[in-house]
């Protein structure tokens, strides 16, 4: 038996009324399991069943809507009225309004506040409330919910828990109406709506779980997109990389239109960087607004303070969302007229920030009229606004390189012209120094003229010696460590696999090799220490090590690793491994740093179809 009969008889002796009617003890072993075969068999199973229907509750759908179904299976079961769900909403510090059963999301207020109301008790003791009858309950304020036949109300937590360090646990309420009148709510009535609550709480945390999976794949898309750009001889244009990272938005926002401003230092202009679509008119790319002729520009710059009505915009320190634009005051009559031309119902204002100051602000005009956005979206548009940053400043380093092309030819060739003069006239050096420097400036210069000549292809992929292509960047950084006066740096090279072949574009791997040797240069202490080198194989990977004496916290390890490292040597990294299929890893020492650099070995059949 599941009943401890000890406990039961206990239970029955302090009800006189059940205590008369099992006057012969004989017969409570035969109650007990009466109990357990008719009564709890039956509430099992039904328990089970809503269980399995909660949980198999399709994720895909939008939040309000998984939360409108579960609630429904909670105010079937329980005989009730009607549920409604609001969740805290940490911006606002209010409760928002986020679904019903039956559906009434348009006669609810959209928020409530935290402080003095039945909601927010609930979410600071994280305990039910019971409410046996409105009418009487201080902390409830919308009495005029007994005009929809409810009297009583009780509360229960919602929680689902966060999934990383930089999210907030979600919390809210489910408040489940009931026709009577000073009810009495039975424990094992509450003991279900808090399980229920949990499985619902599951459920969202699938939905979550998906749309971070969902969100990676899309970040992921939208710096492909970018490097297909990268990859084109004409280099990267800002208008390309639009028209392709604008459709990957097409499930998060109806666009009309989408636009990247940049901010002049002295915060007086916004500048047109890139706009979509292309149409003349629409966008002048290079045009120039005052920043005190758009309301909203100044109000993102915190150049005023806010002061509108809520009901038309949402202000949060990520950004800023026009729900009624012929109604913001944050909004330009030039711009109510343009809106209302091309039937733009919403505009979602996202200022991007460097060294902690807004230097840009990516706008959507969106045909929806949206509510709200998610944190995924929110963080997916700040993704895309970061990248396209680093995509017009790559597409100005273009711009450089394409000017910088022809000198960096003439020096190329000047270092020939050099060495075959130095060869002509056989030039006596005795320590051969000359004809050292005259090698390793002829390979510079026309390594310089390549890098010129594009930024990330050039030439053709090829076999490539991993240990040789390494420890000859090594001693043109030995070179480079010579030309800044270090001379308490030691470099020790070695062991080396000379039969480790990669296959890639040679310049890539000299990019990687140059940018770690030299941050691994700079990072090692002013007293001085040393620079070591060594290759060998790791299963199907060719491995390189280069280490350097000095410390890194486990912090920055961190974010090096996640390509957020300080300045652009770590950047282009991230973005050539990628290209090449490998991988860095970085190990810390005790008083060392190792960076560690991992790409597929060529098969021995590749290598023999290449001879």
């Amino acid at each position: 038996m599941f009943i401890k009969q000890e406990n039961l008889f206990e239970e029955i002796n302090k009800e006189p009324r059940i205590k008369d009617c099992l006057q012969d003890k004989e017969m409570w072993p035969l109650f007990v399991d009466w109990i357990e075969r008719n009564v709890l068999f039956e509430f099992l199973r039904q328990i089970s069943r809503l269980v399995d229907e909660i949980v198999d509750i399709d994720p895909d759908l939008p939040e309000p809507r998984i939360l409108e179904k579960g609630t429904r299976y909670i105010v079937e079961f329980l005989h009730a009225h009607s549920s409604s769900v609001r969740i805290y909403d940490p911006q606002t510090e209010q409760m928002l309004s986020y679904g019903s059963y039956p559906s009434g999301e348009d006669s609810r207020k959209t928020y409530i506040p935290l402080e003095g109301s039945v909601a927010g008790e609930v979410i600071r003791t994280r305990e039910p409330y019971l409410v046996p009858d409105i009418l009487n309950e201080k902390l409830y304020h919308n009495k005029s919910v007994i005009d929809k036949g409810v009297n009583s109300l009780m509360v229960i937590p919602l929680e689902i828990t966060r999934f990383s360090q930089n999210e907030r646990d979600t919390v809210g309420v489910i408040q489940i109406y009931f026709r009577e009148k000073g009810r009495n709510f039975t424990p094992l009535e509450i003991q279900v709506a808090n399980v229920m609550s949990k499985r619902l709480s599951f459920v969202i945390a699938r939905k979550k779980i998906l749309s971070m999976r969902r969100v990676n794949e899309k970040k992921e898309a939208i710096v492909r997109h970018i490097f297909r750009n990268l990859g084109t001889r004409g280099g990267i244009k800002m208008k390309e990389v639009f028209n392709r990272m604008i459709p990957e938005l097409a499930d998060i926002v109806n666009l009309q239109s989408c636009s990247l401003f940049s901010v002049t230092d002295n915060y007086a202009n916004f500048v047109l960087e890139a706009g979509y679509p292309e149409e003349r008119g629409y966008h002048g790319i290079g045009k120039t607004f005052p920043v005190n002729s758009v309301p909203s520009f100044e109000l993102l710059l915190n150049l005023r303070d806010y002061s509108g009505e809520s009901a038309y915009e949402i202000v949060t320190s990520s950004y800023l969302l026009v729900l009624d634009i012929q109604r913001s005051e944050l909004i330009s009559s030039g711009l109510r007229e343009f809106a209302d031309l091309h039937n733009i119902n919403s505009i979602l204002y996202i200022p991007l920030t460097v060294d902690g100051e807004v230097r840009y602000l990516l706008v959507f005009d969106a045909l929806d009229q949206k509510k709200r956005y998610t944190d995924d979206e929110i963080d997916i548009f700040l993704f895309m606004g970061r990248e396209l940053i680093k995509a017009q400043k790559m597409e100005r380093l273009d711009d450089a390189l394409h000017d910088f092309k022809n000198p960096a030819i003439a020096t190329a060739g000047f270092a020939k012209r050099l060495k075959k003069l130095l060869e002509k006239n056989k030039v006596y050096d005795e320590e051969g120094e000359i004809h050292k420097c005259a090698d390793i400036l002829l390979e510079e210069t026309t390594r310089l003229q390549q890098l010129s000549m594009g930024l990330y292809k050039i030439g053709k992929a090829q076999e490539v010696n991993f240990s040789n292509l390494l420890r000859r960047r090594f001693e043109i950084n030995e070179e480079a460590i010579n030309e800044q006066l270090r001379k308490n740096v030691t470099l020790k090279e070695g062991p080396f696999d000379y039969g480790l072949k990669v296959r890639c574009f040679p310049i890539h791997l000299e990019r990687v090799f140059d940018n770690l040797l030299n941050n691994a240069t700079k990072a090692i202490p002013i007293d001085g220490g040393i620079l070591t080198i060594r290759t060998y194989a790791e299963g199907e990977w060719a491995c390189a090590e280069i280490t350097n004496t000095g410390h890194i916290s486990e912090e920055n390890r961190l974010r090096i690793l996640e390509g957020e490292g300080e300045g652009r040597g770590i950047y282009i990294i991230h973005r050539i491994m990628r290209l090449l299929k490998g991988s860095i890893d970085i190990q810390r020492g005790e008083g060392t740093t190792t960076f560690v650099v991992r790409l597929p070995i060529l098969s021995k059949e590749e290598q023999e179809n290449n001879v």
